[in-house]
């Protein structure tokens, strides 16, 4: 597949999103961490799979692309969770909802796994497949319609 200026464009901001994503799983504590993401919520409070309209499931599909893409030229290893907050950074620039997902579980019953991924709408986004034995503990929920009135978006 030819990557255009689109595709290119689309790979620098998933590189820097990663990036971003990495810095700030590294060096802040998963409390500064959970505020940034609107904060962590029960798994309960995730709203369920809502199907999105056909141009949108496509710039989801694009951004998933990218990360997965971008995920696997970075000269360093990009785990779950920061693939999922790049993902989420990136639909948010783009006004769309999604669910980051926090598991845990212990099938060996000698360390402790963790696994985060995400959704928008319906759609897959990063994360998957999950393991059916991972129990989901919490979630960040970012909704555009939850978002305060800006000034431009009146005058529009």
């Amino acid at each position: 597949m030819r990557r255009g200026p689109r595709r290119c464009a689309l790979l620098a901001e998933a590189s820097l999103a990663l990036l971003d994503a990495r810095l700030r799983c590294g060096l802040w504590p998963f409390r500064r961490l959970a505020r940034h993401l609107g904060g962590l919520k029960p798994a309960a409070a995730a709203p369920g799979a809502v199907p999105v309209d056909p141009p949108t499931a496509e710039t989801i599909r694009t951004v998933r692309w990218a990360i997965a893409a971008a995920a696997r030229r970075m000269p360093f290893r990009t785990a779950c969770l920061q693939q999922a907050i790049a993902a989420r950074a990136m639909l948010r620039r783009r006004a769309i909802g999604s669910v980051l997902r926090l598991g845990v579980g212990d099938p060996s019953g000698t360390v402790l796994e963790a696994h985060a991924w995400l959704d928008a709408g319906a759609l897959k986004v990063t994360g998957y497949p999950v393991d059916p034995a991972l129990a989901e503990v919490g979630c960040f929920v970012w909704d555009p319609r939850d978002q305060p009135e800006t000034s431009e978006s009146r005058t529009a």
